[in-house]
């Protein structure tokens, strides 16, 4: 007889031996995913960093036409690598790559998106939303009309929040609820600075929150945060004795932490925006560890003065699959007018937005 210890771990990493029946496959779209982000995530997914090591999925793949050759090397290095969990009924090798919306949309349970149109050098923000409102609408037509009625949606590419309200605004099959987009890897930045700073293990800092926009005005916030060590669990404020760093150099750092990596390896980040995507959906499909939350944008319901119509990152907590807005933390005057200040971008982008759809329709 094996000793429970083992019994224990066995169970730990290998859930499934207590079913009777295995999980069906579910079908889980990545677009651009010839690119960077979309390079380090497939694996991820099909390792079961997102939905769990014993969900098995269908990849689905969509890049450009002009990608064709790059997507097709990930669809060949995905069944060079014999990950198990990559499996369907129709495709022994649980892979779709292909440049066709309608295919790649098709019956899908999340979709992870990724592909957009690139800030360049000179570019102004009105034209990067201008460029971006034609793509996200596309996608959103292809949402509608092909993925599964409960779709999960993470919207990655930037301006990831107003390019997850394009989505909302032309796919009213999809619930609102159901369309959230990345601030996890400002969240999880947030963890990592407070860990360096007091010398801990990330693993042991929680409820850090990062309000508003993935943008330069989004507000990486301490204040709730805890660190577990010896005495107990301890709030981050007590435990650093320089204010200023709390207010300051941690707001800015996280705020500018994707320009400093850009700066350094000369690329922007990819291995830490396809991990921070993975744990986003790992924790609204499988929930968050009671007393813990997480940074997401949703959209807004009005929660702390936040005006509604736009999405806004907010702490929230997960459960059966569903996200719920963390309420009654304190917000004193300077968090305050840091989330006022990131609220008003978002409602600038809005109307931009706005304006290009109304030209469109015109």
């Amino acid at each position: 007889m094996l000793p429970n210890s083992l019994l224990q771990r066995m169970v730990k990493w290998c859930p499934w031996l207590l079913r009777d029946e295995p999980k069906q496959p579910v079908k889980v779209l990545v677009t651009g995913a010839a690119g960077q982000i979309g390079y380090a995530i497939v694996a991820m997914i099909a390792r079961g960093q997102m939905l769990g090591p014993d969900q098995p999925v269908v990849l689905h793949m969509l890049d450009l036409p002009r990608m064709a050759d790059a997507l097709n090397g990930v669809r060949m290095e995905l069944v060079d690598a014999a990950l198990p969990l990559l499996r369907g009924r129709v495709l022994a090798a649980g892979v779709v790559a292909t440049s066709d919306e309608a295919e790649a949309f098709k019956g899908v349970n999340f979709a992870v998106l990724i592909g957009g149109w690139p800030r360049k050098e000179g570019m102004e923000r009105k034209d990067l939303i201008a460029k971006n409102v034609a793509i996200y609408r596309g996608q959103a037509s292809a949402l509608q009309q092909h993925a599964a009625p409960n779709c999960k949606v993470l919207v990655v590419a930037n301006p990831a929040n107003t390019n997850a309200l394009v989505l909302k605004e032309f796919a009213p099959a999809i619930p609102a609820k159901n369309i959230t987009c990345l601030t996890r890897l400002d969240h999880n930045r947030a963890l990592g600075q407070i860990s360096e700073k007091l010398g801990v293990h990330v693993g042991d800092v929680k409820n850090a929150v990062v309000w508003g926009n993935h943008s330069s005005t989004q507000f990486p916030d301490a204040s709730h945060a805890t660190v577990r060590n010896e005495q107990g669990e301890k709030p981050v404020r007590e435990l650093v004795s320089d204010k200023t760093w709390l207010r300051e150099e941690f707001v800015s750092v996280v705020q500018q932490r994707g320009a400093a990596v850009i700066k350094a390896r000369k690329q922007s980040s990819s291995l830490s925006a396809a991990s921070s995507a993975c744990d986003h959906m790992r924790d609204w499909v499988l929930g968050t560890p009671k007393g813990t939350w997480v940074s997401m944008g949703v959209y807004s319901d009005g929660s702390y003065g936040v005006p509604k119509g736009i999405f806004y990152s907010f702490p929230v907590t997960c459960d059966k699959g569903e996200w719920s807005i963390v309420q009654g933390l304190q917000v004193d005057d300077f968090a305050r007018s840091k989330m006022e200040l990131s609220a008003k971008e978002l409602e600038e982008e809005k109307a931009i937005a706005d304006e290009f759809v109304s030209i469109e329709r015109d």
